[in-house]
Formats: C-alpha cells, structure tokens, sequence
C-alpha cells in the first residue's frame, strides 16, 4: 500500500474561476498564476491510478475567511464520499474565530475528516504560539483524535511562491506546548529535523511527522537518508503536493535510493496508516 499524505484539489467551479479567489493571500502566493495547476477530485483519483497510489490525503488551504474554509471544505467532504476507498481529508480552519473553528472541526470530523491542515499562520494570522488561540483547538482536535499538519518553510535558501515565514523556530514552541497532538509539518519541516541532534528536542518529536511534500524542488535526495539518520524513519511521511509535481516525481526519487524495505514500507504507508487509524 502507497499512501499520498499530501495533496490539494479544489472544485470545477473554483478552479475555471480562479480569479476570483486571488484576494486571499494564501491562494493568491500559490495559485494567482495560470501555470500553476488546479487539479479536481477526479484527476487526483486519475494520477492516483496512474502512478500506483492506493490512498491520498487531501489537504486543504490556509484561507484567510472562515466563509472560505467552509466552502473549501464542502468539496473535500463531497471528493471523499465519492472515493471512500481512495481518498481521505483534512479541513481548513480560521484559528482567530474560536468558536466558529470549533463548530467546523465539529461539523468536519462528522463528516469523516482526519484533520485540520494544511494551516498557514503567516497568511491566516494567527500565531502557533499563542495559547489563548491554539489552546481551545488543540482541544477540539484531540476530542476527535485529528490530525493537525502546519506548513513549514526553511529560514534559509531560495524564495518560491507561498514558501512563506512559518520556520522552526515558530513551530517548535507548539510542539513542545502539545505534546499529545499529533502533528504533521509540512515540507520536511523547514529543516526542523535536523534539530533533534538536540536531546530534548527529539524527545520532543514523539507525535511529529515530517512529510516529503515538494521536496526534489527543496532538497537533495540525501535529505532522506539524513532525516532518517537524525529523527528516525518512523517520522516521515511521503507526500507529494500533487499537482504541484507528478505523484510519481516523488516516489521515483524514494525509490533511487535503495532504502531498506522496511524502512520504505514506514515512509510510504505505515507511519501513515498509523496517523489514519487505517
């Protein structure tokens, strides 16, 4: 079993009208420009097909509105009672409206969602830091055993669009603060790994992943062997950020590095299944 933890679709309709979305920050840093691709449910399912994936995770936005997470949200709801057997979500959020947030993790985990992401602090504006907002959240989340995965960026290196401010230094403090929380970071974490060479913060990383999403257009393929080195492999996830790359881009460079089956089988499935209760 292959599982994608990391994909975005959006609706027909969103997506022949993007235009008209361009005033969220978020949506506007990645998708303002025609050669950024949108893709539906069903061309997800499709390269899905293609490329050997039996399970994907469909994340959703950092939308700035409540109205929009919502509506977003709806297509994700939709997308996975079409394709129960193929496709699982996520849900968007507004953290600063607690109550409404609340309602929608509520009204989501009903639905048969799995978690709250892909969050964008730097665009939504809203802190991971601040207790008085993430505190009634986590608490939500936890009620419903989600998941909870943050985009992450590197404090260094190259600019790209959306890579945005969300670096260690910002995502470290709730994860020490929520250690029960299982908590995805997007993007190898912006490098967060690399700091469990720290004692305390590996011990830490106890319900932390670190998915692979983008990541030949970030690191060199040795970040895998590295990361399993330092954190462990049972703390990555593959993730593609289909349709930002082809599903099989990413699986093709896992698979270049000759990694012992036991130690692919927890990147490509376990670890995920795991977060899934699959």
């Amino acid at each position: 079993m292959i599982i994608d933890f990391h994909t975005h679709v959006f609706s027909p309709r969103l997506s022949e009208h993007r235009d008209k979305y361009t005033g969220d920050p978020c949506f506007a840093a990645l998708y303002s420009s025609p050669k950024a691709r949108l893709a539906t449910a069903e061309e997800l399912v499709a390269a899905m097909d293609k490329d050997g994936i039996d399970i994907a995770v469909i994340c959703n936005i950092g939308w700035l509105t409540h109205e929009m997470c919502v509506k977003t949200n709806d297509y994700i709801l939709e997308s996975i009672a079409r394709y129960p057997k193929r496709l699982t979500g996520f849900c968007s959020i507004q953290p600063n409206l607690t109550e409404k947030a609340i309602a929608e993790i509520e009204r989501c985990a009903r639905g048969g969602l799995k978690g709250v992401g892909e969050l964008r602090p730097d665009t939504q504006g809203f802190d991971l830091r601040d207790e008085n907002v993430m505190s009634p959240i986590v608490e939500a989340m936890m009620k419903h055993r989600m998941v909870l995965l943050t985009h992450t960026s590197e404090p260094v290196g190259h600019s790209y669009p959306g890579k945005g401010k969300i670096t260690p230094d910002m995502v470290y403090p709730f994860i020490a603060r929520f250690p029960d929380l299982p908590i995805v970071c997007a993007h190898w974490g912006g490098g967060l790994p690399f700091y469990a060479l720290m004692p305390e913060v590996k011990r830490a990383f106890g319900n932390v992943y670190f998915d692979t999403a983008a990541s030949p257009f970030l690191y060199n393929p040795q970040i895998y062997n590295q990361v399993i080195q330092i954190a462990g492999a049972d703390r990555i996830l593959f993730g593609s950020d289909y349709p930002l790359m082809p599903q099989s881009r990413v699986l093709g460079e896992i698979d270049s590095l000759g990694l012992p089956e036991e130690t692919r089988n927890l990147i490509l499935s376990a670890n995920a299944r795991k977060l899934l209760g699959i």
